[in-house]
């Protein structure tokens, strides 16, 4: 791996060293697990797809009516 990417990856890994030695501390802390919130759950797993077609189809630029469609290499080719 070249030198200048050994930064960024390093610090990404002690970053998520940390999160993780959080995360034990956080579970050694509680003696009993919360109660399971159905709302919360769906949230969780719903939210993230969501939000990324969201903004998938705000950044997708579809052609105007009446303009020509982008040519691929073959049709200019002919």
């Amino acid at each position: 791996m070249p030198l200048r990417k050994f930064g960024p990856v390093a610090r990404l890994w002690t970053l998520a060293l940390a999160l993780s030695g959080l995360l034990v501390w956080a579970g050694q802390r509680w003696s009993e697990p919360p109660p399971i919130r159905a709302d919360l759950v769906l949230a969780l797993l719903l939210l993230p797809p969501l939000a990324t077609a969201l903004v998938v189809l705000r950044r997708w630029a579809l052609p105007v009516e009446g303009t020509e469609s982008v040519r691929t290499s073959e049709e200019t080719r002919a």
